[in-house]
């Protein structure tokens, strides 16, 4: 919420900006809100998880080609008999078929498609790519949100003093309209003065609450922008 002080008909609103002070004083420096931009922005924010699924993606697909490998391995126990599949007569060292009926036993077993062979590298070349877009795509909205924020903070800076300006026109007009008021009472004034003194406040008064929505509205999409509230972009 930001107060407009007592001069503006608004003293119960709760102190978090001043309009008779600076803006660009009271907020915290311009590099330290783009820092906070960046953190908390829900726009960037929405890219950086993108950026993340897509770097998830790029690592799974290059891990797909292991799903066609596995492994294995067991324990056989007994004696350290030969097992033989053929001629029991056949000399064991020329059978191929023998072997130890105990011990470890490990090994691999891969299956490679001719896609895996000749398509898996455009795949994973793609998903690179995707992922490197979606860094570039981000770099690239973190430099759009520095340039509308600083568009947005200089028609802070403006509207803050457009509203000062409008407000101390609606004092003075407010000023005169109780003078020609006095006056019309004293009957030394007409009614012409005094509705003259009442035109002008009146278009005063709504030139000022124009200026207030303006700033209003500035403030708040700055707040929305950076995805913090305006009482954390204050100094301390």
């Amino acid at each position: 919420m930001v107060s407009f002080g007592k001069s503006a008909g608004l003293s119960n609103d709760t102190l978090y900006l001043d309009v008779n002070q600076d803006i660009a004083v009271q907020l915290l420096p311009f590099d330290d809100l783009m820092k906070l931009a960046i953190a908390y922005s829900p726009f960037i924010r929405s890219q950086n998880e993108t950026t993340s699924s897509l770097e998830a993606a790029y690592a799974m697909t290059k891990a797909q080609l292991l799903q066609n490998v596995s492994g294995f391995a067991n324990y056989s126990g007994g004696n350290q008999s030969i097992v033989a599949v053929g001629d029991p007569n056949t000399n064991l060292n020329q059978n191929p078929l023998g072997q130890f009926s105990n011990g470890y036993r490990a090994g691999v077993s891969a299956s490679i498609s001719l896609f895996d062979l000749f398509g898996r590298k455009h795949v994973v070349r793609q998903a690179y790519h995707n992922h490197r877009a979606a860094i570039a795509q981000k770099d690239l909205a973190e430099l759009m949100l520095r340039r509308e924020l600083i568009v947005l903070y200089q028609d802070m800076i403006t509207s803050q003093q457009i509203l000062k300006v409008r407000i101390m026109e609606e004092q003075a007009s407010l000023t005169a309209l109780r003078l020609a008021e006095a006056e019309n009472q004293k009957g030394r004034g007409t009614l012409e003065t005094l509705a003259s003194a009442t035109s002008r406040y009146y278009q005063s008064k709504a030139s000022s609450e124009e200026g207030k929505g303006t700033f209003l509205k500035n403030i708040h999409t700055f707040e929305a922008m950076l995805g913090v509230p305006i009482q954390r972009l204050k100094r301390y």
